[in-house]
Parts: C-alpha cells; sequence; structure tokens
C-alpha cells in the first residue's frame, strides 16, 4: 500500500491545497506540519504559476504574492526536502504543465520522487495528452492524479480506467473560488468511476464550510479545501498559521466519523 492509498484507508480525508511561498516559503513549510497536527491528510502544494488557468481570483492572487517574492521551483523542492525530515504526511505537487516542461518533465519528475512527493496534479492536462507525464510518473513511482468534472460524461470511465492515487472530481464547472452552493450531482459520478476502477475520489472546488464538506465526504472518499485555505493566508500573511489550523480542525472533525 502506497503512501497515497493509506489516506484513504482510515476514513474519509482531508486535504487542504496551499499555494507554496504564499506568504512565504517558511510559513508554508509551518503550515504543513501544522495542518498535519491539524488532522489533514494529504497535503496540495501549489507550485506557483503566472498564468493559473484554473484558479479563481484568490488563488491567482497568491500565485503572484508567491512569484513576486522569488519562489522557483528549486527553492520548493529545497522546503520539500526540509519537511520530509520531519513528517511523511503524503504530499502532491499541483502546477501547470509549462512549469514541469519549463523545468524539463524527466528531471522535474524524478526530482519530485527523490524528495518525496508521492504525486503530481496538472489541471491544465487533458486526459488525451496525460500520457507523456503519466509514462515518467510511472517511471519514478509518482502517481499522476486524474480530473474529472460534471462535463466528463462519457470519459469518466476511461478516465478512471487509466487513473492512480486518487481521482480529483471538480465539483463545478469554471475555476477555483468559494461557492455558496454546490449543485453538481457528485453522486453519479462518483458512481461511474467506481464502476470502472476501486479507486479514492476526493471532490474541490468550491468546498469551504464545515456542513459543505460533510455533505461532500458523505458521497466522496475525501474532500479538497484550496481557496478557503489561501484566502486566510492572503488575510493573515505571516499570522496565518494559527487560523489555518484551527479551520482545518473544524473541516476534518466535521467528516472525521463519516
Amino acid at each position: 500500500m502506497n503512501n497515497i492509498e493509506k489516506v484513504f484507508s482510515h476514513g474519509k480525508a482531508f486535504i487542504p491545497f496551499i499555494t507554496c511561498g504564499d506568504p512565504s516559503l517558511e510559513i508554508t513549510e509551518q503550515l504543513v506540519l501544522a495542518m498535519e497536527r491539524a488532522g489533514a491528510d494529504l497535503v496540495e502544494l501549489g507550485i506557483p504559476f503566472s498564468d493559473p488557468t484554473a484558479e479563481g481570483p484568490v488563488i491567482q492572487a497568491a500565485n503572484l504574492r508567491a512569484l513576486s517574492g522569488g519562489v522557483t521551483t528549486d527553492k520548493i523542492f529545497q522546503m520539500v526536502r526540509r519537511i520530509r525530515t520531519q513528517s511523511q504526511i503524503p504530499l502532491v505537487f499541483m502546477t501547470y504543465a509549462n512549469v514541469v516542461f519549463s523545468y524539463g518533465t524527466e528531471r522535474f519528475i524524478q526530482t519530485a520522487a527523490e524528495i518525496g512527493m508521492d504525486g503530481l496534479i496538472l489541471p491544465d492536462v487533458p486526459f488525451e495528452e496525460k500520457e507523456e507525464f503519466d509514462a515518467v510518473c510511472q517511471k519514478y513511482g509518482l502517481a499522476f492524479i486524474s480530473l474529472i468534472a460534471p462535463t466528463s460524461h462519457e470519459r469518466i470511465a476511461c478516465i478512471a480506467r487509466e487513473a492512480n492515487g486518487f481521482i480529483y472530481c471538480v465539483s463545478s464547472l469554471g475555476v477555483t473560488g468559494v461557492r455558496s452552493k454546490i449543485m453538481t450531482d457528485l453522486g453519479s459520478m462518483i458512481a461511474l468511476v467506481k464502476q470502472e476502477k476501486k479507486i479514492p475520489c476526493a471532490v474541490g472546488f468550491g468546498i469551504s464550510t464545515p456542513e459543505q464538506a460533510r455533505r461532500v465526504a458523505a458521497v466522496a472518499d475525501g474532500v479538497i479545501v484550496g481557496s478557503a485555505i489561501v484566502k486566510l493566508c492572503g488575510q493573515h500573511g505571516c499570522g496565518c498559521i494559527a487560523p489555518v489550523t484551527d479551520y482545518v480542525r473544524s473541516m476534518k472533525a466535521a467528516i472525521a466519523d463519516l
């Protein structure tokens, strides 16, 4: 059983997302450790990119703050090395194809595996174009995480069949961001996946409250939250660790008994 499979083997998973370097890489490192203590099961680390097409204004702003602060892929790799001296929590990079291309696809994925990353999510790579990344990820033992959206329909079976780690179920159309209601029939999406392959399904995009998390976790294997956490980082800056920790603890508590 690999690190990601273990995440889903003992109940519903809470998966927070943070943007590396917002407000600083030192704070990002501390946040990962603090969120693990607060109950996070896996952490998505966003590598900032100048044109993050899947992101709403909150995470776009965090990307720009991080880049203007001098964050680079190599500095993020160094941060992960430091985290791995203190924690074995599963970690997944979320970034864009251009970031990986510009670093060198094989060099990026090999380094990510060597420093102890468990997976990679590239939201701008469609299923039909995933092979050039997926093959290299398989070579180095990294899970290339697939996404499905409410519009995936007949493609869901194909995506599920070849999926690794877990399936990232996008709850709503459009970009990331807090939403007051999630209207998608998540149960049907997840049922289509499970018909094809026994693989965990975690739902993200738009979840921000414990009540929403609990409703989603009732049908999914995990809940992913990004914008609500990144918003706290933006509001509190270097003082964000305590409010983020409290938030993660409340979200994990909401799904812990399901």
